[in-house]
C-alpha cells in the first residue's frame, strides 16, 4: 500500500483509541485501554485478515470471488459440526475435537472452493453470479442442517449434542508476561495462524516461482500459456487454496470467538474481507492493515460495551452499541466509493480463460 493509505490506517486506529479511551479513562488507565483496544482488534479482525487473503490468493489468479461469505459461514457449520460430533459420539478429548473441528472447516471452505473453480474455469459461468450461488447455496444449506440435524422437530439422531468449548489463548513466554501490554501477545491459535499466513502468502506470491505464476495467469494468461503455464491448473490451486483459507476464517466463529453455531453468523465478514482485499491493493500485507482498520471499528464497540452506562454529556450518543456498530460498515462504503484512492486489481480479474 502506499504511504497514503497507510497513513490513513494509522489515523482512523489512532482516533479509536482515542475515542475509547476518553470514554473510559476516569474508570480505567489510559494503558491498559489501549492494550485491551489493540488486543481485541487483533482478534477480531481474524476472518477479516483471512477472507481478504482468500481473496488476494484468488484474484491474484484471474478469478474474482464474491463467495467469501459463503464460504467462511458454511466452514463455520461444519467446523462446530464436526468438533461436537466428535466429542459427543466419539467421545473424544476437547483439544482433539476442536483440532478436528478446524480440520473440517478447512476442508469444506476449500470444496466450496473447489465448486467455485469449476464454475468459474471449466464452465466459464460469469463470477459474480459464482460467488453469488455460493452464498446463497451457503445460507440455505447451513440453516437446512443447522434445522434438521441438531434444532428441528425432524432431528432424528436422538443424541444431544455438546460443543467442547473454544481453543484456548496460546501464552507466547516473554512477551505475554511483559506487564499492561502482555494480553496483546495472548491470542488464540487461528488469530495467530492468520498473522503467520499473511507473511506465508506474501513470499509465496511474491518469492517464489510458483507464486510468479499464479500473479502471470492473472495479468495476462495467454502470454503465460505461451511459456508453458497450465492455466486452468493454477486458477484451480489458487482458488481451492483461497477457499481453505476462507475456511479456516470460518473456523473462527464456532471454535474460537463462541462455541456454538448461528444462521448467518458471519454477518457480512466476508463482504468486509472483499473491501479489506481491494483497500489493500490485492496485497496480503494491505489486506491485513485493511483487516486490522476494520477490527479496530469493532474493538471500539467491544470496549464501549465495559463503559457505556458512565457515559455523559457529548458521548452519551455512544451508550446505545448499534451506533458504534455501524462503523466497520460505513468504512466499507467509504472504501468501496474510492474516496480513499483508486486501486488496480489484476488485469485478467474476473476474465474466463478461452485458450
Amino acid at each position: 500500500m502506499e504511504t497514503r493509505r497507510h497513513a490513513f490506517v494509522a489515523l482512523i486506529v489512532a482516533v479509536l483509541i482515542g475515542a475509547a479511551v476518553l470514554a473510559g479513562v476516569p474508570r480505567v488507565s489510559a494503558a491498559s485501554i489501549v492494550a485491551s483496544m489493540i488486543a481485541t482488534t487483533i482478534a477480531v479482525a481474524t476472518p477479516l485478515i483471512l477472507g481478504a487473503l482468500s481473496g488476494v490468493l484468488c484474484e491474484r489468479a484471474g478469478v474474482v470471488n464474491l463467495g467469501i461469505e459463503g464460504m467462511m459461514l458454511t466452514a463455520a457449520f461444519f467446523g462446530w459440526a464436526s468438533a461436537s460430533y466428535a466429542s459427543t459420539v466419539w467421545g473424544l478429548p476437547p483439544s482433539i475435537s476442536l483440532l478436528l473441528g478446524v480440520a473440517g472447516a478447512i476442508i469444506s471452505g476449500g470444496l466450496l472452493g473447489l465448486v467455485h473453480a469449476a464454475l468459474s474455469v471449466t464452465f466459464r459461468v460469469d463470477q459474480i453470479i459464482g460467488g453469488t450461488v455460493i452464498n446463497l447455496l451457503a445460507v440455505g444449506l447451513t440453516g437446512f442442517l443447522n434445522r434438521q440435524l441438531f434444532f428441528g422437530s425432524g432431528s432424528s439422531s436422538g443424541v444431544s449434542y455438546a460443543s467442547p468449548g473454544v481453543l484456548p489463548r496460546v501464552h507466547l513466554p516473554g512477551l505475554a508476561d511483559l506487564p499492561v501490554v502482555g494480553r496483546v501477545f495472548e491470542q488464540q491459535p487461528i488469530t495467530l495462524a492468520a498473522i503467520a499466513l499473511v507473511v506465508v502468502t506474501h513470499i509465496a506470491l511474491f518469492r517464489t516461482r510458483w507464486g510468479l505464476r499464479v500473479r502471470a495467469v492473472g495479468e495476462h494468461p495467454q502470454a503465460a500459456a505461451t511459456v508453458g503455464i497450465d492455466v486452468r491448473r493454477m486458477r484451480y490451486q489458487s482458488v481451492i487454496l483461497g477457499g481453505c483459507v476462507a475456511g479456516l476464517g470460518g473456523a473462527y466463529f464456532t471454535l474460537e470467538s463462541v462455541p456454538s453455531f448461528e444462521p448467518l453468523m458471519t454477518n457480512g465478514r466476508g463482504f468486509i474481507a472483499l473491501a479489506a482485499m481491494i483497500f489493500g491493493n490485492w496485497t496480503p500485507t494491505g489486506a491485513l492493515a485493511a483487516a486490522l482498520l476494520f477490527g479496530s471499528a469493532q474493538a471500539l464497540q467491544i470496549n464501549l460495551q465495559m463503559f457505556r452506562e458512565q457515559l455523559s454529556g457529548a458521548w452519551s450518543f455512544l451508550q446505545h452499541s448499534s451506533i458504534v456498530g455501524l462503523l466497520p460498515y460505513l468504512l466499507t462504503l467509504l472504501i468501496l466509493t474510492g474516496v480513499i484512492g483508486r486501486t488496480t486489481p489484476p488485469a485478467a480479474d474476473g476474465k474466463p480463460y478461452d485458450g
